[in-house]
């Protein structure tokens, strides 16, 4: 089976509050991008990525992180679209023709473990589509447009999706068609899925799967990777 990553890193990061695009921030020396894929690499169950990224800096990304960090098994480098999921269709268009599985994973999750890697291929390997997820720890409350409470959703039963998400190529193909023929956005990939009525499995993700969204993320990120015993 021939996996391909999809590695969405389009966005300028604005809650960085930085110049620099946000895959591009260093984390620990290294351009946050990198490190994600050099963590990604280490689960030897992806045989090839294609990274989607802010249009224009296509050329930057080849050099400062790819040839610069030895990436491997870089197929294409690709401009995002303005939302997340017209970049991950992006990267979907970009797919090399042997890929069977497809893997949706945040650029920004730098620290994601390789067992959750590993985990989420062989659930969707088996059942289709797969994402990591942690169980809610706090109580969630539904509310109104005006910021009233609308009900309490029970604990027990939520889930906080995180990425990695996989799937089989064709079904993943088929939930972005589906939803950008019927204007429908979403937030992550399994969505997509969902909506067609397809099943997806859960595969217990990690605290340490954070997504680098706010400049302190940084500082929480470099902890972790050196927790992790890389710096």
């Amino acid at each position: 089976m021939h996996v391909t990553a999809v590695i969405p890193a389009a966005g300028m990061g604005v809650r960085m509050g930085r110049a620099v695009p946000k895959p591009f921030l260093p984390l620990g020396g290294i351009p946050l991008l990198a490190r994600t894929l050099l963590r990604l690499a280490r689960s030897q169950v992806i045989d090839a990525y294609v990274l989607v990224v802010p249009p224009g800096t296509e050329e930057t990304c080849a050099s400062i992180v790819v040839a610069a960090h030895r990436i491997p098994a870089v197929a294409r480098i690709v401009a995002g679209g303005d939302v997340r999921q017209a970049s991950v269709w992006a990267g979907l268009q970009a797919l090399p023709g042997a890929t069977d599985l497809v893997v949706v994973h945040d650029a920004a999750r730098p620290c994601v473990p390789v067992a959750v890697v590993r985990a989420t291929v062989a659930a969707a390997a088996r059942d289709g589509a797969a994402v990591a997820a942690v169980p809610a720890t706090e109580t969630v409350k539904e509310a109104t447009p005006d910021g009233r409470v609308l009900r309490t959703l029970p604990r027990e039963r939520l889930w906080i999706a995180q990425t990695p998400q996989a799937f089989a190529r064709a079904l993943l193909l088929e939930a972005h068609a589906a939803a950008a023929a019927a204007g429908v956005l979403a937030t992550d990939d399994a969505a997509l899925v969902e909506r067609l009525g397809r099943p997806v499995t859960l595969v217990p993700g990690s605290a340490e799967n954070i997504k680098v969204t706010h400049p302190a993320d940084l500082e929480v990120a470099a902890r972790l990777l050196a927790a992790q015993g890389e710096e």
